[in-house]
């Protein structure tokens, strides 16, 4: 993804982002929407941003399109990536403070008010076993009073029947889970896990960890926006 970004930054056009996975057919990401301004994120989006407030942690920044977005309403950022030419990309475009840093990395130890994780968000965590990680390393990150803003989706309505039911196999592994490869030009990336996390299921691991979750707001498509906050 960071080569995509740096080539469109630099040159206002891009090859095919190409994204593989074991569960569907071959995708592709349209590199321009990577770029898009405030007013053409989704509402979710929108929300997040105007409700963020203090000293903001951008997760996963890619080109800086929230950073520069806060930036704008003259708000405090630090947008995060661990792509190096996502965060060069970003300094290039004006986000003040751009870091090549993993969320996890035991080094990165500022706390702020509210933390970002847009663009389906929660896929960051991993898979279910990831849960008690994240939710740890936020607790360390976060100041009192603070709260977390995240986007997922459910995507329970891939197994739909024609009659409005659903056919999951509850026994099987979480229908959220999702392997992901991304590929342009020849530039491939590893293989990585993806949760998609319906709210319910959410909710329920926040509270194990000691943090309570509701809905800001619901999407066009099975999306959502989360608060989550410690107790």
């Amino acid at each position: 993804m960071g080569a995509a970004i740096a080539e469109y930054h630099h040159t206002g056009s891009a090859d095919t982002l190409r994204v593989f996975s074991s569960q569907f057919d071959e995708d592709e990401i349209p590199v321009g929407q990577l770029f898009r301004t405030i007013d053409r994120m989704p509402l979710i989006e929108q929300r997040a941003l105007a409700m963020a407030r203090g000293k903001i942690l951008d997760v996963g920044a890619g080109s800086g399109c929230h950073a520069l977005a806060l930036q704008s309403m003259g708000k405090e950022v630090t947008a995060i990536d661990i792509s190096e030419l996502s965060v060069e990309v970003m300094r290039e475009r004006g986000v003040e403070d751009a870091r090549a840093v993993d969320l996890y990395d035991e080094h990165f130890v500022e706390r702020y008010d509210t933390i970002l994780l847009l663009m389906n968000g929660s896929g960051i965590i991993g898979n279910l076993e990831g849960m008690e990680r994240f939710f740890f390393r936020m607790k360390q990150l976060l100041k009192p009073g603070g709260c977390i803003y995240m986007d997922s989706s459910d995507l329970k309505y891939l197994f739909e029947e024609e009659d409005g039911s659903y056919l999951i196999d509850v026994a099987g592994e979480y229908y959220g889970l999702v392997d992901f490869r991304m590929q342009y030009r020849q530039v491939k990336g590893d293989v990585f896990d993806w949760l998609y996390i319906d709210f319910d299921t959410l909710a329920y691991y926040a509270e194990q960890f000691g943090f309570c979750a509701e809905v800001v707001c619901l999407g066009g498509h099975y999306d959502y926006l989360a608060a989550l906050k410690m107790k």
